[in-house]
């Protein structure tokens, strides 16, 4: 890449296809949760999430959403792993929640992302 020393950088990393920071960090943090929700992570941290079962049948069942943890304090803990994961999680479209395979998810989600950053 031939970018002079006074050009402005922001368009350097969509060109390279580098993801921002902020989605990088939520890519590593929910690949966490695919990993261990298809029992390929660490049972601690699928303990954490709790899946979604509605009361009453909803068309939302089955959709791989997770339960949002409820707090009542109003402290550091609202932007723990176990608040925002879930939130995160479930933003993201059905079919990238429900990908077949670690790889699967990888190229869906990195494509999701690089859409939502870029365009």
């Amino acid at each position: 890449m031939n970018t002079k020393k006074r050009e402005h950088i922001s368009p350097i990393p969509k060109t390279l296809h580098w993801l921002p920071v902020k989605f990088r960090i939520d890519f590593k943090a929910l690949l966490i949760v695919y990993k261990s929700l298809n029992g390929l992570g660490q049972k601690y941290i699928a303990d954490m999430f709790v899946d979604c079962m509605p009361g009453r049948s909803l068309r939302s069942a089955g959709t791989g959403q997770l339960s949002l943890t409820r707090t009542h304090t109003h402290t550091h803990t609202h932007t723990s792993h176990n608040i925002i994961t879930p939130k995160l999680w479930n933003d993201l479209p059905e079919d990238l929640r429900l990908a077949k395979s670690v790889s699967a998810f990888k190229s869906q989600f990195k494509t999701h992302f690089y859409r939502l950053a870029f365009m």
